[in-house]
């Protein structure tokens, strides 16, 4: 395992990272154990960075992650967890004000059995009036990092146009981190264009779905999927000519996600142990350079898609 900087927080985070999102039963039902078990094979086998959200399943992530931290030592990982996006009973909310987040930044740590947040984040502030999350959301994160309730501070987004608006309009050092998901992986280098503007403001970079959503998977893409057809189709012949040399597409995909040290972690997500050990491998195993030249080629013009203008 390979393990980067992110940006100045002084946190070395595996490159391969675990994403909890699975836990809350977001893509489809799990067994509660296996996805403890889970956890436990990520943080034995190497990965040291776990991200969560309350919005997970409306909390139920949260919870099952912190049974399985209930039994792991405190410095064998680092935590981040979001506030503003949340959910009950099925229907979705959203609340980016000074006292919703402050509140639950407390309440995600009773969930997740820990004392302090390594890294609280902005969720999704595409959903946010960006002015609040500016002069309200992170003034109030900000105070916590102060009291030592939570050590670093991030913000989230699909677009990483918003990440570079929010940034722009903060003091320095109140953003410490992005993530970034679906903007650096075989089909989309979108995240690329802003490596030099984060870098320059001190911002770690993490990028999530290297899977693109299961566009890159031998499954092939839900149904639900923004992309456009066409890009469907492509990745599609993609996946095809990676199995037809038999190297499956998911391989590549993680190994190229995570091969950019400019980009200090990637997240993926899975409750099942046997998934986690085979990406772990994946990660850990040489990439066919020359592999990843011919799918690029395949999905062709379609390589920089921008999801967020379909």
């Amino acid at each position: 395992m390979i393990y980067n900087e992110l940006g100045k927080t002084g946190m070395r985070v595996s490159n391969l990272s675990f994403g909890a999102s699975s836990l809350g039963g977001v893509f489809h039902d799990i067994r509660e154990s296996e996805g403890i078990k889970a956890v436990h094979t990520a943080v034995d086998n190497g990965i040291n960075f776990i991200d969560v959200s309350p919005y997970y399943g409306h909390y139920k992530a949260e919870m099952v992650l912190g049974k399985a931290l209930k039994e792991i030592q405190r410095d064998r990982y680092y935590l981040s967890t979001k506030v503003g996006r949340y959910g009950e009973n099925g229907v979705n909310t959203w609340d980016y004000s000074a006292k919703r987040v402050t509140d639950s930044v407390y309440e995600s740590m009773e969930r997740l059995n820990i004392d302090y947040i390594d890294l609280i984040n902005v969720h999704d502030v595409e959903f946010a009036d960006l002015n609040q999350v500016v002069n309200e959301t992170l003034p109030a994160l900000v105070k916590l990092r102060e009291e030592g309730v939570v050590k670093h501070v991030g913000i989230t987004d699909l677009q990483p146009e918003n990440l570079k608006w929010v940034i722009e309009h903060v003091p320095a050092g109140t953003v410490e981190s992005v993530l970034c998901f679906c903007h650096y992986s075989l089909n989309d280098e979108m995240l690329l264009d802003y490596l030099d503007f984060f870098e320059a403001n001190n911002v770690g970079i993490i990028n999530a779905s290297p899977f693109s959503m299961g566009l890159l998977s031998q499954r092939g893409a839900p149904a639900w999927h923004p992309a456009p057809v066409a890009l469907k189709e492509a990745c599609m012949r993609a996946s095809d000519y990676c199995t037809e040399h038999g190297y499956p597409i998911e391989k590549l995909a993680v190994q190229y996600s995570t091969s950019n040290p400019r980009i200090a972690t990637t997240l993926f997500s899975s409750a099942n142990p046997q998934n986690v050990l085979k990406n772990i491998d994946y990660v850990n195993s040489p990439m066919d350079s020359s592999l990843v030249e011919e799918v690029q080629k395949i999905i062709g013009d379609q390589m920089r898609v921008r999801w967020a203008n379909t």
